[in-house]
């Protein structure tokens, strides 16, 4: 049954193969974007920072200011340049284990307001600050206060961080300190690994530090303004050095969890989370108490991992990996509440193993087994998965999402230099391909940055010379880009007037968006049409259901109160389906070219949009699809038909968050 399960688990959490790809696509992003958002970098942590791709994932970003960094004793001043960074002193004294109080340091204090006067400190500190035994300390609730205006209005409050809706993905931030050294309070940690993890690993981690994240201990006199060591990225070095087995493990219980333990329950009930799973699979792997993790010890695996969380719930006491002084189940499991739990626990736990695959994810990969007692199950993963499934994932974690802070010339040219410093080290196949992707995006960015700082200008030398090197680096995109990508040469066609080369360009998009269709038929027909292909070649057929407008930069004037009103709600990017915009602009250039052609494709654009089956159309571009459509009816003189598009527009999701857009386009149809 184990080997039933572990296929399962591949189908649904990912081969290994999969995992390094999502991996890399995290690392690299990270990268890049902190070229652009020096003074502000940040981490992808969570499910897809370990590399999960499970449905309803979100993204964890932590992020922190670059000039500051948390020292732990005063010794480690000697390390920094005073001028150039902020040091913070832990102060652990009087908080529970794996939480301090944090001291801004500086030689005296009369009073907050004149010691402000005397050291730099950014609106996330200065407004964070209270006094105490004559010393300015950081208070973790007053911090998390600042942080707030920074996001959407959307976006709420969750512990430490803020969550909601950006750029169509759901995701959470965490804003924090850094520290370059490694807790005194978690030195225990490195005496207890002796088998696991490998020596090369403890160094990685005693050298990524920690961080320190805005939420008190719940029972502390300093709740308010205490802060919780994270280890974030120590963990995610963990879990990327597991096997996969151990990896699948993880990503059971997670499912477990959510599908069995949590089943039913309110929400304030639900007082097991992921990270207890995963503190758990870390606690189980080091003790070393499974001679082999391998597929056909994947329930054992699963089995000892529950009995060590129902142990805890037993005694209330969960020990932090890093730090076991720091219970996590303290404030949060007690009393009635920890019996109900461990009733609930061990119901499971006498039922047996078996009760714990009763989700809906995993239970059908059970019933083969139990239906086909005899029947013999393969694990190799090269056996596991469509090669058209893999690569679509791959591709599709090479977006350009996170790469939202492009705004200048100069920020291209850090991201590019960034490429080429990562193209000098060693790279993986996966690094390769999403690098390309990367390089494609920042070289759109480029071509119409350019365009729009000399296309006003009276300097036709200045424009001439612009427009050469723009239509050189989309030409140099269209050679190891998707195609999908050369919507944006169509764009940049149409927005200096050659209507007739940017038709050429959306004809053959077109083209190979129903070739790859056809071949998404049978899976026989993909293999066989992409066989020996690297991913590099395979790249440039795969076509992208979607476009990534950079909100920073301004494409075409069509579609600018939509980028204007996006960028007002702090959304970064507008995501648009590729037939959409392909649709847009050839009756945009229509117009120009042959207006008996324009209704041709309008008539194409709203059978695609009006799809009662949303084949092309996920939910979460319907408002800006009907508004592309609005627009095109407007333009072609049809007003009526634009302001019933987009009331349409209006009662959709508010995804894209163009409500706005919407309303004074309404107005001025009314007008």
């Amino acid at each position: 049954m184990s080997e039933s399960v572990f296929v399962g688990l591949c189908h649904i959490v990912g081969t290994s193969q999969q995992v390094a790809s999502i991996r890399d696509a995290m690392g690299i992003t990270d990268i890049l974007t902190n070229q652009v958002n020096h003074s502000y970098p940040r981490m992808i942590s969570g499910s897809r920072g370990e590399g999960f791709r499970l449905d309803g994932s979100d993204i964890d970003i932590m992020y922190w200011e670059n000039n500051k960094r948390v020292i732990w004793d005063l010794s480690q001043i000697q390390y920094y340049n005073r001028n150039i960074y902020t040091l913070i002193l832990c102060d652990s004294s009087e908080s529970p284990p794996g939480f301090s109080l944090l001291q801004l340091l500086i030689t005296r204090v009369r009073s907050i307001r004149t010691s402000l006067c005397t050291i730099e400190v950014t609106n996330s500190i200065s407004t964070a600050l209270f006094e105490r035994n004559n010393s300015l300390f950081i208070s973790s609730s007053l911090c998390r206060e600042t942080q707030r205006p920074l996001f959407p209005p959307g976006f709420i409050p969750h512990g430490p961080c803020v969550s909601g809706i950006s750029s169509g993905l759901e995701r959470e931030f965490a804003f924090c300190f850094a520290s370059d050294f490694w807790p005194p309070s978690a030195a225990s940690w490195i005496d207890r690994c002796h088998s696991w993890p490998q020596p090369n690993v403890v160094c990685d981690i005693i050298r990524s530090g920690c961080h320190f994240v805005a939420i008190g201990h719940k029972l502390s006199n300093f709740e308010d303004h205490e802060w919780r060591i994270s280890f974030s990225r120590a963990e995610q070095i963990l879990v990327h050095s597991m096997n996969h087995t151990q990896f699948l493990t993880y990503g059971l219980l997670k499912l477990i969890l959510k599908e069995v333990i949590s089943n039913g329950l309110e929400e304030e009930d639900k007082l097991l989370c992921s990270y207890h799973m995963k503190t758990a699979v870390f606690w189980v792997i080091q003790r070393n108490n499974i001679p082999q993790w391998c597929p056909e010890n994947l329930l054992l695996c699963v089995w000892n991992c529950f009995k060590l969380i129902l142990k805890w719930v037993y005694e209330d006491v969960s020990p932090n990996f890093f730090i076991p002084q720091n219970n996590m189940f303290l404030s949060r499991i007690h009393g009635d509440k920890q019996n109900q739990l461990f009733i609930r626990l061990h119901a499971l736990y006498e039922k047996g193993l078996i009760s714990l695959l009763h989700g809906p994810s995993i239970w059908p990969y059970v019933l083969i087994v139990l239906y086909n007692p005899r029947l013999s199950i393969c694990t190799d993963e090269d056996n596991l998965l469509f090669q058209y499934v893999f690569d679509s994932d791959l591709f599709s974690c090479t977006n350009c999402k996170t790469l939202i802070g492009i705004e200048t010339l100069f920020h291209c040219m850090k991201c590019l230099r960034a490429v080429e410093q990562l193209m000098n080290t060693p790279l993986t196949p996966y690094h390769v391909v999403i690098l390309q992707k990367h390089t494609t995006f920042i070289f759109h960015e480029i071509a119409f940055i350019l365009s729009n700082i000399y296309i006003n200008t009276c300097r036709n030398k200045m424009v001439y010379i612009a427009v050469r090197i723009s239509d050189r680096i989309l030409k140099l995109t269209g050679k190891f880009g998707c195609t999908s990508d050369m919507v944006y040469m169509a764009m940049y066609y149409y927005k200096t007037m050659r209507f007739v080369d940017a038709l050429l360009v959306t004809e053959m998009t077109k083209v190979v968006q129903l070739y790859k269709a056809n071949l998404l038929l049978s899976t026989d027909m993909y293999t066989e049409a992409f066989r020996g292909l690297s991913l590099t070649s395979k790249m440039r057929i795969f076509t992208n259901r979607n476009i990534f407008l950079n909100n920073n930069v301004r494409y075409i004037n069509e579609l600018l109160p939509e980028q204007q009103c996006s960028r007002q709600e702090r959304q970064g990017l507008m995501d648009i389906p590729t037939l959409v915009l392909l649709y847009m602009l050839e009756i945009l250039c229509y117009r120009h070219v042959d207006a008996t052609k324009v209704q041709t494709a309008l008539f194409f654009l709203q059978q695609l949009v009006q799809h009662p089956q949303r084949i092309f159309l996920p939910e979460r571009q319907e408002d800006i699809s009907w508004q592309i459509l609005g627009i095109c009816y407007q333009v072609t003189g049809n007003p009526q038909s634009a302001l019933y598009a987009y009331q349409q527009s209006l009662s959709k999701v508010p995804f894209s968050k163009i409500e706005k857009a919407s309303l004074l386009r309404i107005q001025s149809i009314l007008q």
